[in-house]
């Protein structure tokens, strides 16, 4: 018999529920993972379920194979039997064995998103449309959207032209596949839901196979994936969900945390269990993370306590710049590293992938090893790469290398056939590939490729001018981006990784110029040197690593010493959050925030800036409102003190230990006005509003959002705190 005496009450409900629905509310670091694998341990062990009519589903190939090894742990050879597996491995053995009768061959192949842009892009070609206008890859995040709602192309609205090509291009992309034998990732749910709701074989050989159905990660759940999971469990009803709504934070990509809020509307009959304590961080860490929370509104209540120490106060440290910042991670780590604490118990969080570019240095500055998880270092990222090779070209045209990376990067037209053309001269002349060029492919080209390639040697010249004259480095890489084309691709790719691109595209900008100041005579050669020695000395690096990371790639991770970077207004919650506009965009910014939070085991610090130089420009860093949030009595303050008021329903508190500096000596104009960013005011008029931008005057106006209203700029002295 299983021994359930290591459960706590909450986790022991969940496991031996018998019969029905089942919903656990699972807050971070309460031990879900074991609590569904005692959950099947129990049903098999206590109730002689067979184990093969148990399916767990989860997201990804790790916790999959987390929990057979803990079901192989308590059952022995029977826990190989319980069908394990990610939503997607799962759906492509349903279609593999039981397909046929929906018309889907058993030796389909399947499409990973490479395969699946490869195709996009010759649908594009064949339909005579521009890739430049219609991007391959937001179509093809147009098209998985799709799916992920379970809809064909017939299906697709088109209220404007855009959609309306969208719409042409999957019904055209579906007939490729078809015609490929070939399935991409998002039809293996789709294709399976579509069957399970349409088809009664094939709806009766899958559900007549499980009589119990668990699912882990329920909050990242998207629309498929809920109606795949309810299909399945439609005649036994024996369905368990396992998630916490609060760690929901991949909205972005298809993720609808309504799935479990409102599975008790789905499943009225269905049970609620909380697990609420937590086994991970110390009490003051879990106040921290708490009353960030506990400031969302749709959400499930709950609270997280533990029985561990009452821990350090969560430190909150005011730092001048970016730069300044990376030295206190750096000193931070060489610190813990001092205490015996291993490099790889500590773990830096950013809110994007362009701000590791400062800490990466300053711990190659100190050689220190770092690991980038969930990303690629900074000069190793895709859209740096290739404005190194520009800038590389500048000073070395014979690098053809480099040259033969950007010469259809952006595209231009220079295909495949022209450059093969190119290469063959280059070595029948025994000349270098930009000599080619230089002289017009040497015969080896047609009208039109001569034509594209001249203007590509117009671009490399206007370069190479601006690069040889005396301007900063700065202004060097401001031209490189626009010129190439390159800043236009991004501008007009609405895929989700276009603005973590571009960011890293100015990041690179800024980093130039960041070099020009401190080194004044160094010359754009001297740059890429030593850019080209970082990354050669990063390679050297062997063994135990601090860990780099931004908050979406941290979740379900945990190390005893976290730092959260670049708190700061428009940074982390992220530039563009309105939350007039979209309260549930500033919501999911207060999760990503716990996410990061509750990672931490022993020890958090959290910093932000003065003054950040980031996305391309420098500006006044604002504390978040995060900061504002946290409870006094838990967090110390170094370098600055917390402001008198904070936004509204926060209280007024005076934090540990404080220096002379203040909040308002940064915030633009609150030290005339008592005002700062995010503070929710009221107008005599215009009602309650937030603070959007505070002015220096005479006399001091302050930029207010008024939901009806609209932005107003108004006299500070004609409003009150709300």
């Amino acid at each position: 018999m299983l021994d359930l005496g290591s459960l706590n009450p909450r986790q022991r409900d969940a496991v031996v529920h018998q019969g029905g629905p089942l919903v656990v509310f699972a807050g971070a670091g309460s031990g879900k993972t074991r609590v569904i694998t005692y959950r099947v341990a129990h049903l098999i062990s206590a109730h002689d379920v067979a184990p093969w009519r148990i399916l767990a589903v989860t997201f990804t190939n790790k916790a999959a194979g987390e929990m057979q090894a803990r079901l192989l742990e308590l059952l022995g050879d029977r826990g190989t039997a319980v069908q394990v597996g990610t939503f997607h491995a799962t759906c492509a053995r349903f279609l593999r064995r039981d397909g046929e009768t929906l018309g889907i061959s058993r030796n389909f192949t399947i499409y990973d998103d490479q395969d699946q842009l490869a195709v996009v892009k010759r649908v594009l070609r064949d339909l005579g449309l521009d890739e430049k206008r219609y991007q391959p890859k937001a179509i093809a995040g147009r098209i998985n959207r799709a799916k992920q709602e379970v809809q064909g192309p017939e299906s697709i609205e088109t209220p404007d032209p855009w959609t309306e090509v969208v719409r042409r291009v999957y019904q055209a992309y579906e007939e490729r596949l078809d015609q490929a034998n070939a399935l991409d990732f998002g039809d293996l749910i789709s294709r399976t839901v579509r069957g399970l709701e349409a088809d009664e074989s094939f709806h009766d050989a899958l559900t007549g196979r499980f009589s119990h159905v668990l699912v882990d990660e329920f909050q990242d759940t998207n629309q498929a994936q809920f109606r795949l999971v309810r299909s399945l469990s439609e005649g036994h009803r024996n369905l368990c969900v396992v998630g916490d709504d609060d760690q929901s934070i991949y909205r972005w990509r298809g993720a609808d945390r309504r799935n479990i809020l409102d599975f008790r509307a789905s499943f009225p009959d269905a049970t609620l269990v909380k697990l609420e304590q937590n086994y991970r961080s110390t009490q003051r860490i879990l106040r921290a993370a708490n009353a960030i929370i506990a400031r969302n509104i749709d959400r499930e209540p709950k609270e997280l306590w533990t029985a561990n120490e009452e821990g350090d106060a969560v430190l909150v440290v005011r730092t001048m710049d970016e730069r300044d910042e990376a030295r206190l991670v750096l000193r931070g780590v060489q610190e813990l590293l001092a205490q015996g604490y291993d490099p790889s118990d500590i773990a830096v969080f950013y809110r994007t992938h362009a701000q590791s570019r400062v800490i990466e240095e300053a711990l190659r500055s100190a050689n220190i090893g770092y690991r980038i998880v969930g990303g690629m270092r900074f000069y190793d990222r895709a859209e740096v790469k290739d404005l190194l090779a520009y800038l590389r070209v500048t000073i070395n045209p014979a690098d053809d290398m480099n040259l033969l990376r950007i010469v259809n990067t952006p595209a231009r037209g220079i295909g495949k056939t022209t450059i093969t053309r190119l290469l063959d001269a280059a070595a029948q002349h025994g000349r270098s590939l930009w000599s080619v060029v230089e002289e017009e492919g040497l015969g080896a080209l047609g009208n039109a490729a001569q034509k594209r390639l001249a203007g590509f040697r117009k671009l490399i010249s206007g370069l190479r001018d601006v690069a040889t004259s005396d301007a900063p480095l700065g202004e060097v890489g401001a031209a490189l981006v626009e010129r190439t084309g390159y800043a236009e691709m991004l501008r007009h790719d609405d895929t989700p990784e276009a603005d973590a691109r571009f960011q890293n595209v100015q990041e690179l900008v800024a980093s130039m110029d960041e070099f020009q100041r401190e080194h004044p005579d160094a010359t754009l050669a001297d740059f890429l040197e030593n850019v080209t020695l970082q990354t050669s000395a990063d390679e050297r690096v062997e063994g135990d690593r601090v860990t780099l990371m931004t908050v979406h790639a941290a979740k379900g991770l945990e190390f005893p010493i976290v730092m959260v970077t670049g708190l700061e207004e428009q940074v982390f919650p992220f530039k563009g959050i309105d939350p007039w506009e979209d309260p549930e965009e500033l919501e999911e910014e207060r999760r990503l925030a716990y996410v990061a939070f509750t990672r931490a085991k022993e020890r958090l610090v959290l910093s932000f800036a003065a003054v950040r130089r980031i996305f391309g420009q420098q500006r006044v860093g604002i504390p978040s409102r995060f900061l504002h949030e946290l409870p006094a009595e838990d967090t110390s303050w170094i370098g600055a003190r917390s402001s008198a008021r904070s936004p509204r329903p926060t209280k007024p508190r005076a934090p540990e230990r404080a220096s002379t500096d203040s909040y308002v000596d940064y915030s633009e104009g609150s030290d005339v006005s008592g005002l700062w960013r995010g503070m929710q005011v009221r107008h005599p008029k215009f009602g309650v509003g937030e603070v959007r931008e505070v002015m220096d005057g005479p006399p001091p106006r302050v930029s207010v959002r008024f939901p009806g209203w609209g932005t107003r700029k108004i006299i500070a002295s004609y409003l009150e705190p709300a």
